[in-house]
């Protein structure tokens, strides 16, 4: 398969960038997962699809909108009620998924051209995000894991936070270029790295 370009384009820089004094507040990556899925319960069959999601992909949701699981490689997390976002480093994940869920019981949608994958992480994350994003980013209220499908402005965003000091957040690619020069405005006082 032919390399992934990235929709950053030129406003992809990487090194350290805003305040220079002491370490960068917060590191922003894009993490190019090799597919990024959306599994969608018809009504009655929600517990069908996570345990598809348990199947196809290995990770263990717990019931109910906003729950989440995540490990090094893939994470899973509600989006919406019966709705779940699926990503894995790897390709190939919307077909095991399809595969998986009998067609009565939910639908498969391939996510991975639409969506770009930025990562937020460092000891300001939860505040260079809440500068952005009307909800609370502390480790109570988001706990690991956890989720949020949000927006800022028009751009839509679902949120995980994947640890203690990082979130991954999904866009859409059209979008991106103008998200991701948002963030880095937003990280310029506590000074960031793009990695």
């Amino acid at each position: 398969m032919a390399e992934q370009v990235s929709p950053l384009g030129p406003a992809w820089v990487p090194g350290r960038h805003g305040r220079a004094d002491g370490e960068p507040g917060v590191v922003l990556s894009e993490t190019r997962p090799g597919s990024i899925v959306q599994a969608a319960a018809f009504p009655g069959s929600e517990k069908a699809i996570i345990a598809a999601i348990r199947k196809a992909a290995g990770l263990s949701l717990p019931d109910g909108a906003g729950g989440g699981v995540a490990t090094d490689t893939k994470a899973a997390f509600g989006i919406a009620p019966g709705r779940f976002l699926v990503v894995d480093q790897s390709e190939g994940l919307a077909d095991r998924l399809r595969a998986a869920i009998k067609p009565a019981e939910g639908a498969v949608t391939d996510l991975s051209h639409g969506r770009t994958a930025i990562r937020v992480s460092g000891p300001l994350a939860e505040w260079v995000l809440a500068k952005l994003f009307a909800i609370d980013f502390s480790l109570t209220a988001l706990p690991l894991a956890a989720a949020s499908a949000t927006q800022h402005h028009d751009i839509l965003a679902q949120i995980q936070r994947t640890g203690p000091e990082s979130f991954d957040l999904y866009v859409f690619r059209s979008l991106a270029r103008s998200f991701w020069m948002m963030l880095c405005h937003a990280a310029e006082e506590v000074g960031y790295e793009v990695r």
